[in-house]
């Protein structure tokens, strides 16, 4: 398996009483005069030690990802943070999940800034995409109705970019550049390899099957994910291959702690930003008109933080959020594995106010009991990193899928 350690980096030190007079609204328009650049400090600085040492501890990768204007992440330019990793880790992979495609105008310096990780890493780069959530596009004045077809152009533009010499001139429907030719390339050949993560847009889905990436679920639940895989899996053998454990992921809130009490404690965290203390957003920002399909707008009106989730001994009870002692997590841990097998694992170990000793142990307790025990759980159902099995990094563009217009 491949086994990666994640949190949202959340501004936790601000005033939750400020937004909790707004109905505890705290995405979008929250007001920043309530952030504070020297708390801001601290936390950045403490999660940059907690990567360290989660290498340390001996984790595949560390996921990172990007939201704007709001408090629940911290990580306004993914790629910023996957630099500074790239220069002070070894031997992690740095899984960007991703760079919100639709809301860049120049894909060109997305493709440059990502060679120059993948340079300064040695060929550790994991390059994820998303589209992004329906508050980045408000965030970045970007229209959302033309959401999917900037994401899909953006997308062949930087593989072109990363698998054929310039100088070459686009001519797209969103993008037009005279001169393509950047000199930053990746080491990595082809390409990075590219995985998708997501929640409830079946498009989305398809869309990853149909390139063979791998498609990351982002915390959805047993059922959802199975759900998920249906999908991906039909999309596949239609463009002529059989997909397998590689091409899934899955992310979880999962916690660990010494002892029972205080893993509790701090997985109570994980529902600051679903609407429990604060972290609520008018469900129009973050699917607005335009944004996404009919059927998959209400999908995510039911499922997307636009409503106060179920109450934490629910999503206990449901292994939605996972909390406990090292055997306790494993325990969870491993009937998820058996129900939805995937070989890409992202374990979101904090969120909130969870300390930074807190989270250091979490770390610890992560590397050294934990994950070593979810790596015999994948070999006995055969689980294997896409890394061992050396799986394609994309599939061609199928006959049936339209080309965007380029000139070269």
């Amino acid at each position: 398996m491949h086994l990666m350690y994640f949190t949202e980096q959340p501004m936790s030190a601000y005033p939750a009483e400020e937004a909790l007079k707004q109905g505890g609204v705290s995405a979008l328009m929250f007001s920043n005069k309530y952030f504070d650049p020297a708390e801001g400090s601290r936390l950045y600085n403490e999660r940059l030690t907690e990567y360290l040492y989660a290498e340390e501890m001996g984790v595949d990768g560390i996921m990172l990802n990007e939201h704007h204007n709001a408090p629940f992440c911290m990580q306004a330019r993914v790629n910023m943070f996957a630099s500074i990793l790239a220069a002070q880790t070894e031997r992690v992979k740095i899984v960007l999940l991703g760079n919100p495609l639709p809301v860049n105008d120049n894909p060109i310096q997305i493709a440059e800034e990502l060679g120059m990780i993948d340079m300064v890493s040695k060929g550790r780069l994991v390059s994820g995409f998303v589209r992004g959530g329906g508050t980045e596009q408000l965030a970045n004045n970007v229209n959302p109705a033309y959401n999917r077809e900037r994401f899909a152009e953006a997308h062949d533009l930087i593989v072109k970019i990363w698998s054929e010499p310039g100088p070459f001139r686009w001519e797209g429907n969103h993008y037009q550049f005279r001169v393509v030719n950047p000199w930053s390339l990746p080491l990595q050949k082809p390409h990075p390899r590219i995985w998708i993560p997501g929640v409830s847009s079946a498009e989305t889905v398809i869309w990853a099957a149909e390139h063979r990436y791998p498609y990351i679920c982002l915390n959805t639940t047993v059922q959802q994910t199975l759900d998920i895989w249906g999908m991906y899996d039909d999309a596949a053998r239609r463009v002529g291959y059989e997909p397998g454990p590689e091409q899934r992921g899955y992310l979880i809130r999962c916690h660990v702690a010494d002892n029972k009490e205080k893993a509790l404690q701090n997985g109570q965290e994980f529902m600051w930003m679903l609407g429990e203390f604060t972290g609520l957003g008018h469900p129009v920002w973050f699917s607005p008109p335009g944004y996404s399909s009919a059927a998959s707008r209400k999908l995510r009106a039911q499922t997307q933080v636009g409503r106060r989730a179920d109450p934490f001994e629910k999503q206990l009870a449901e292994k939605n959020i996972i909390c406990g002692t090292p055997d306790e997590v494993i325990a969870s841990l491993r009937e998820i594995l058996r129900e939805t097998r995937p070989s890409i694992l992202a374990l979101w170990g904090n969120d909130g106010k969870v300390s930074h000793k807190d989270s250091m142990d979490c770390i610890r307790l992560m590397g050294q009991e934990v994950m070593p025990a979810l790596r015999e759980i994948g070999d006995e159902l055969g689980l294997n990193s896409p890394f061992d099995l050396d799986t394609p990094v994309s599939l061609a563009q199928t006959p049936e899928q339209e080309l965007n217009p380029v000139g070269v």
